[in-house]
């Protein structure tokens, strides 16, 4: 191509891809190859050979050359019965929960609507929101991570959001808001309020119990960090009168076959899943405190499969390039006052655990 045909291809870009859509950056998913792998929040366990045999057996004669059911009619039946679920209340599949705040988002954008989040928060609500063309706006968490929740109820009656995000505990702080402040909030939202409760299986509350009491209160959940991540599968759950409207912003046979099948599969099985947590929440208690003793941290309080904590001013970077560099790959944080200084780690194995220790404490070392 020459010069000229690339510059005409960028001109055209220009005038073609929505300014909201050229301002961003993709996401960004760092390369893990011949890495312990402490970065993304994933379950470090795989299931019992046996049980993966059985897995595999179970899909043998799935027939790949039809649709799967657009419903997911038994992959729903499952999940009813293990997250104890009415027949009443509305479900909703979506190819891991990053879809479904996309077609949350589709449901309500129009002009004017408006996001509302604490910040920092999981990237993708902002994200998300610029992509359908809704102005998000953010209310700063506290020093400590808390909410200020008086100034974020001052936030909503100022700015009247469609929708607000609650990632409950908060990515990537692991703080859990206290009850009592997130049900004011949803006791006094004009729109719809989504508590994103991915690290469910890691925290100490949940608002499955009160889902039918707030008809604006939708419950969003994710497969991905109880040990399901490569399956890609979220659902949304709350009044049918919801999920039937943001329904029609799904895109047909979003969740494939044989994410049907082994979700459900698992949910069968779910007795193991619930050991590995429960393994993983006993070391993030003991990587935390291993944490909290090392000279020069600040390790805060987590009720997710992971740390946040602060380094020395101004090392970050150095640290997290030499924890690298002895082949531990953690997360470098930035983009909010308040995460200056700040790295995280995903809880792994007593063995990745233990490596990562050893790599920070020689890290910390070279400074």
């Amino acid at each position: 191509m020459s010069g000229g045909d690339m510059n005409d291809v960028e001109a055209r870009v220009t005038a073609w891809i929505r300014p909201e859509i050229r301002s961003q950056s993709a996401y960004a998913v760092a390369d893990a190859s011949g890495l312990v792998k402490l970065d993304a929040m994933e379950n470090p366990y795989r299931w019992p050979e046996a049980l993966r045999a059985e897995w595999l057996e179970r899909l043998r004669d799935l027939p790949i050359n039809r649709y799967p059911d657009p419903a997911a009619t038994e992959l729903a039946r499952a999940v009813r019965n293990w997250a104890g679920l009415s027949d009443t209340t509305g479900l909703l599949f979506g190819n891991g929960s990053d879809e479904l705040i996309q077609m949350l988002l589709l449901a309500v954008a129009g002009p004017d609507r408006k996001v509302l989040v604490p910040e920092p928060t999981f990237v993708m609500y902002r994200i998300l929101a610029g992509l359908v063309g809704m102005e998000c706006i953010g209310v700063d968490l506290e020093d400590d991570f808390s909410l200020d929740t008086d100034a974020f109820l001052a936030a909503m009656a100022r700015h009247r959001p469609a929708i607000l995000f609650l990632a409950w505990p908060n990515n990537p702080t692991g703080r859990l808001l206290p009850r009592a402040d997130l049900l004011r909030i949803v006791e006094a939202a004009p729109g719809l309020v989504v508590v994103d409760e991915a690290y469910a299986a890691f925290a100490s509350d949940s608002v499955l119990d009160v889902l039918g009491e707030y008809p604006q209160l939708l419950l969003l959940r994710t497969f991905s960090k109880m040990g399901l991540a490569g399956l890609r599968l979220g659902w949304l759950a709350g009044d049918p009168a919801w999920i039937r409207e943001i329904d029609k912003t799904r895109l047909p046979y979003n969740v494939n076959l044989l994410t049907q099948a082994s979700v459900a599969f698992a949910l069968e099985h779910h007795q193991v899943l619930d050991r590995q947590t429960a393994r993983i929440r006993a070391e993030r208690d003991r990587l935390q405190a291993a944490l909290a003793a090392v000279p020069g941290i600040r390790v805060f309080p987590s009720e997710a499969n992971f740390l946040l904590f602060r380094v020395p001013a101004g090392s970050a970077d150095a640290l997290f390039e030499g924890i690298k560099a002895q082949g531990v790959l953690i997360k470098r944080l930035g983009g909010h006052r308040t995460l200056t200084d700040c790295l995280r780690v995903t809880v792994g194995t007593a063995e990745e655990n233990d490596r990562f220790l050893t790599a920070l404490e020689a890290s910390l070392a070279e400074l």
